[in-house]
């Protein structure tokens, strides 16, 4: 049997060191715990992951483009308010809207969505048309959204109380399931997420727009050159992560059963962590889903992986800090060995 040179076993490490790391991961907790590797904790990752998952795809598009997007924690909160706001029973004590009808799910949850395009389509306004760096511009409408999302959440009757008393439809989206109850059940925020990750598999991979935006990650002024309308394509990529956070802030609502104005609160760097992490190149123009599904992931499993076998938090957020570091280290070198 011929085994491998090491120009091709480097190059295979290189193509997946994300996936490589997190076996590693997923082996040395296991190894100090092996109930770790149950379908039910296995489960529980995944649907602690499916709205970063989410979050990570809408930040991932904009990271590609040489972007960056701070306001997507809050986005996230502002939908979670907004959906868990019009969704209450009507026998609950402290409706936020006491004389709301019952309404169907969906239009909260197109209300959320629309809201997130919306607030997206402002950020690629700023920085395709007024050409302020992406970090400033989404930096002051992060801080923007959570002014707006925090005078919703005060507003009579509600004065800045926790939202609960969801509907049972509502919180079934994240809590629910297909098949017996059980580890090998599937739950309906999982199957969600991973629809999301195939359209933006999609989108990316398949379109002219995806290969518009690897060209302008890849260099702007070339892609403006060649005949791509850069500011529409901006414009596009950060209204449809808006898109992504609202859908996300609805089903963190209803996974957790409740919502305040602080849903979300660093979301946004968790998602670019895991991006970052996942190979989405801090320098534009490269990255892929099953990276950024990877990276988020890896983080999943850190939390809920040291948690289980009794790793002091404060220790995982080195252990996090540590990955990201050598992530973007390793992502650098690969960028200066290319050039």
């Amino acid at each position: 049997m011929k085994l491998p040179d090491k120009a091709a076993l480097r190059k295979f490490v290189n193509d997946n060191a994300i996936f490589i790391v997190l076996i590693i991961l997923v082996l040395a907790i296991a190894f100090q715990n092996p109930a770790f590797l149950s379908m039910n904790n296995l489960r529980n990752i995944m649907i602690m992951s499916s709205t970063r998952i989410i979050i990570a795809l809408g930040v991932g598009g904009i990271l590609i483009t040489q972007g960056t997007d701070l306001s997507a924690g809050r986005m996230v909160g502002l939908a979670a308010v907004i959906s868990a706001s019009m969704l209450q029973t009507l026998d609950y004590s402290r409706r936020f809207f006491p004389n709301l009808p019952e309404i169907p799910l969906i239009v909260p949850i197109l209300i959320c969505i629309l809201t997130g395009i919306i607030l997206g389509f402002a950020n690629g306004l700023i920085v395709a048309k007024l050409n302020v760096p992406p970090f400033i511009a989404t930096l002051g409408t992060m801080v923007i959204i959570y002014g707006m999302n925090s005078i919703y959440f005060a507003m009579e009757p509600n004065n800045s109380q926790p939202i609960g008393g969801l509907r049972a439809d509502f919180t079934k989206l994240g809590t629910g399931y297909i098949g017996p109850s059980g580890p090998y059940s599937i739950p309906y925020i999982v199957i969600i997420a991973l629809i999301v990750a195939v359209l933006v598999w999609v989108l990316l991979n398949k379109t002219t727009i995806g290969k518009s935006l690897y060209a302008i990650g890849g260099n702007p002024q070339a892609a403006r050159v060649s005949g791509i309308n850069v500011s529409r394509m901006l414009i596009f990529v950060y209204s449809f992560a808006g898109a992504m956070y609202g859908l996300a802030g609805v089903l963190e609502a209803g996974r957790t059963g409740g919502a305040t104005n602080n849903y979300g609160n660093m979301y946004e760097l968790d998602a670019i962590a895991a991006c970052v992490v996942g190979g989405v190149s801090t320098s534009g123009g490269i990255g892929t889903v099953p990276g950024m599904l990877a990276g988020v992931l890896i983080f999943g499993v850190i939390n809920y992986g040291l948690t289980f076998i009794g790793v002091n938090p404060y220790w995982q957020q080195i252990v996090k800090g540590l990955i990201i570091v050598f992530a973007v280290a390793f992502d650098i070198a690969k960028y200066y060995v290319k050039k």
